[in-house]
């Protein structure tokens, strides 16, 4: 014939291509089969294992011979990537049930590889010839190998459901498996209650019978979110934890690793321990070794004298390998196809599956009970005419002319005269004559059954279900991963890595910020003063308030920890605050959720504001404290209740006192109520709680301050004008502060100098008194703050 070329895309060409290498490497490579959960490498082994003769109660053979079996005869592909297989099927690291009985080196959960396949030696374990019982029944189909010279099963007949309880992991072109292992016995109650009930909830199944995964290596799954989502959609993530103890040795207490997650390399797990102590992210351990032998996995962390062991395993969670993720990804051939299926799904496969098994091998058995049964039939009528047999097979010439005379004197089949033929003479002894007898009542029962399972549907179950009871009884074991139901646990939070310790914080007029174990410890540097402290935990979160109406936010752990004559650190080392905004206030939140407290703002306009203290507990950097108007400012925020009294003072030189309950509290991002009725030329500057023994100290912008005790000043309605604290209208203040009898304040010059003062040294006076010239001594043009110096001396 004339050649002829067509022209082709090379486009097309690829896509061909492409698509025919990924539905083999889909099919005939990386996938399970959701019946029998096998890969076709891993069920060619098994059945060239079975071939070979390789079953449990016989001698293991060399693992060479087997692979050479299975590449010569199923397999065409390298030896190494068989041996592989076949190896990871001995491993009791990586099999949940191993299918091969592996005699030598078969590597380690160490990472070390098996030994040469010339070395070791192999066999199927009974539970892997259940996965390959009633396979010459004509249960399964059989296909070509790769040259059509053999023919290999499709589907192994699988008592086990294999899928659930080996899981399988696979990469195909552009998806993959990841199918964890299971406890035979809970897979089984699992079947078993879907028997019963074809139509049970997921959630039945899950709580009562199947609860997760089961792991070889055995560990902790924290938390079962991850489980139901898989379970249900066929996808999901679970959080895997090392199992560990404590033990006292001597002084010190010990970390013993006996179980670490499913396939994670030991020697590796004990690198990143020794890489995380070097670096000082864990300074908490002594000693690390490996004290692992045949009897399991012991890995011991000797902690220091001082070492916190909660701690430390939270540390070993978060940066370690202790604690990692396994994704679910159930994903396996149905009908030849790739389907991502649920665990009902998985099992009302593996339930169908079985049915068809059990109808064909019943057929088998039943078509092979009735030909028997025929034979006998023939047997007996041949020795109820003895005599006519033996005259009839003596006249004959030939066989054949004996086999057609029996056929049609006899009233027989052909298959009967042949038995007949074929019958030896002992079979007319007296004993053979009734066990004849006997075999045909029994077989007659037996096809009874066998046609009642064919016809029934209950019977099939019972058949199925008998069969499932006998596989658990005979081969399951106890669950070896613990499941941890609460998820809040599987998260390892920054608080779960620092030892909850007592601290101090304080600020001072410079921004230097200082954290220490209590107030003792805490000191400003030289030329600065303490403007506000505050004490709580190390897990406990600060709050910085700013001018702006923003709130910072640090977690008291993130701050150093400074003793003795240390001053602290610059707040802008932690915070990142513009230059436009200043901080007014520090406050601490607990890390206790707070049902109790607000956080009460005014502003320069003479707004006021009360919010629920927890709405400022946040994740970010600074959030919006307050809503401010355009041109106002916030000039404190202080801690109260909602019946707690506070006053406010005016620059122009008036206070009122007002109760908390008389405004209601807002949320966050609001601007509240009118504090005081202000006229237009007049501000704020001062705001606090009262409290009746304390002095309010106010100061003016040309160096004149008197104190009045806090309770002469009534208490008044609020938005109001307000009581004067003193008597010339001419006087404007710049600031004011509430504070004890012996207290100091600092006063702030414009010219940036600063200058502190006892309050012992200004004269007390009552409400509308006269103010007293206090800065005599000091060289400035005008006063523009006050604060109050913070005295954290203790007894």
């Amino acid at each position: 014939m004339e050649e002829e070329i067509y022209p082709i895309a090379i486009e097309d060409k690829m896509k061909d291509a492409y698509l025919s290498y990924s539905l083999s490497v889909i099919i005939g490579r990386a996938l399970p089969d959701v019946r029998d959960g096998l890969k076709p490498v891993h069920r060619r082994i098994l059945y060239a294992a079975k071939e070979l003769g390789l079953t449990h109660e016989k001698p293991h053979k060399k693992s060479a011979r087997l692979v050479g079996e299975v590449l010569g005869k199923f397999h065409p592909h390298g030896d190494s990537a068989v041996y592989d297989a076949l190896v990871r099927m001995a491993q009791d690291f990586n099999q949940r049930y191993q299918l091969i009985d592996g005699h030598g080196n078969f590597g380690s959960i160490d990472g070390d590889s098996a030994a040469a396949m010339r070395y070791t030696e192999t066999k199927l374990t009974e539970i892997a010839e259940s996965l390959l019982s009633n396979i010459d029944q004509e249960t399964v189909e059989f296909v070509d190998n790769f040259d059509g010279s053999l023919q290999e099963p499709e589907v192994l007949p699988a008592k086990i459901p294999n899928l659930l309880v080996n899981g399988s992991n696979g990469i195909a072109v552009g998806m993959s498996t990841s199918i964890p292992p299971h406890n035979l016995g809970e897979v089984v109650d699992a079947l078993l209650h879907l028997l019963d009930y074809p139509n049970a909830r997921l959630e039945t199944i899950i709580k009562n019978y199947l609860p997760g995964p089961d792991f070889p290596t055995g560990a902790t799954i924290v938390g079962n979110d991850g489980i139901k989502s898989a379970y249900q959609t066929g996808k999901g993530k679970i959080i895997l934890r090392a199992k560990s103890k404590l033990e006292k040795s001597g002084r010190h207490q010990n970390i013993i690793i006996t179980e670490i997650p499913y396939q994670l390399n030991k020697s590796k797990l004990i690198e990143e321990i020794a890489d995380l102590v070097n670096k000082g992210k864990i300074n908490s351990v002594a000693d690390l070794r490996d004290e692992s032998d045949k009897q399991g996995i012991r890995i011991v962390i000797e902690l220091k004298s001082n070492g916190d062991p909660e701690l430390t395993l939270n540390r070993l969670y978060k940066y370690t390998s202790m604690q990692s993720s396994f994704r679910i990804n159930l994903l396996a051939l149905n009908d030849k196809k790739p389907v991502v299926m649920g665990l009902l799904e998985i099992l009302q496969h593996f339930l169908n599956f079985r049915k068809e098994i059990i109808r064909k091998h019943t057929r088998y058995d039943l078509n092979k009970a009735e030909n028997r049964f025929e034979i006998l039939e023939g047997l007996k009528v041949a020795i109820d005419k003895l005599d006519l047999v033996i005259q009839i097979i003596r006249s004959s010439k030939e066989k054949a002319e004996a086999k057609a005379k029996l056929v049609e004197q006899l009233e027989i089949s052909e298959k009967q005269a042949q038995s007949i033929l074929e019958m030896q003479l002992q079979r007319l002894v007296g004993m053979e004559m009734d066990k004849l007898e006997a075999d045909k009542v029994d077989l007659a029962k037996k096809i009874s059954n066998y046609k009642k399972i064919l016809a029934e549907t209950a019977e099939l179950n019972s058949v199925l279900r008998n069969e499932l009871k006998e596989i658990k009884a005979k081969f399951a074991d106890p669950r070896r991963t613990e499941i941890i139901a609460d998820d809040t646990k599987a998260e390892i939070s920054k608080d779960d890595l620092i030892k909850e310790k007592s601290a101090a914080i304080s600020l001072s007029y410079r921004s230097i910020i200082k954290r220490s174990e209590d107030f003792n410890n805490l000191k400003a540097a030289k030329n600065d003063y303490l403007i506000d402290a505050v004490q709580g935990s190390s897990l406990d979160q600060l709050l910085f308030f700013t001018d702006q109406g923003e709130v910072y936010n640090l977690q008291v752990h993130d701050l150093e920890e400074h003793h003795g004559l240390a001053t602290g650190d610059n707040l802008n080392k932690y915070l990142q605050i513009p230059l436009k905004e200043n901080v007014v206030s520090l406050n601490i939140l607990s890390k206790n959720k707070q049902t109790d407290f607000y956080y009460t703002f005014v502003t320069k306009s003479g707004q006021i504001k009360r919010t629920a203290a927890e709405e400022y507990r946040s994740n970010y950097s600074h959030i919006r404290a307050i809503k401010l108007a355009d041109q106002d400012k916030l000039i404190k925020v202080i801690k109260t209740d909602q019946e707690q009294e506070v006053i406010v003072v005016s620059k122009n030189g008036y206070l009122i006192r007002f109760g908390g309950s008389s405004f209601s509290s807002t949320g966050r991002n609001t601007q509240g109520s009118r504090a005081i009725n202000l006229t237009d030329s007049d501000q704020l500057v001062y705001f606090d709680k009262y409290e009746a023994n304390s002095y309010l100290v106010s100061v003016t912008e040309d160096g004149r301050a008197n104190k009045i005790n806090l309770a002469a000043f009534n208490s008044q309605q609020r938005n109001g004008k307000g009581i004067r604290i003193f008597s010339n209208q001419n006087y404007r203040l710049a600031g004011a502060v509430s504070c004890s009898a012996g207290a100091e304040i600092l006063l702030t010059a414009k010219n940036g100098e600063i200058y502190p003062i006892s309050i012992s040294k200004i004269p007390e006076t009552t409400p509308g008194g006269n103010m007293y010239q206090i800065t005599k001594d000091f060289d400035f043009e005008k006063i523009t703050s006050v604060n109050k110096i913070i005295s954290v001396k203790t007894d």
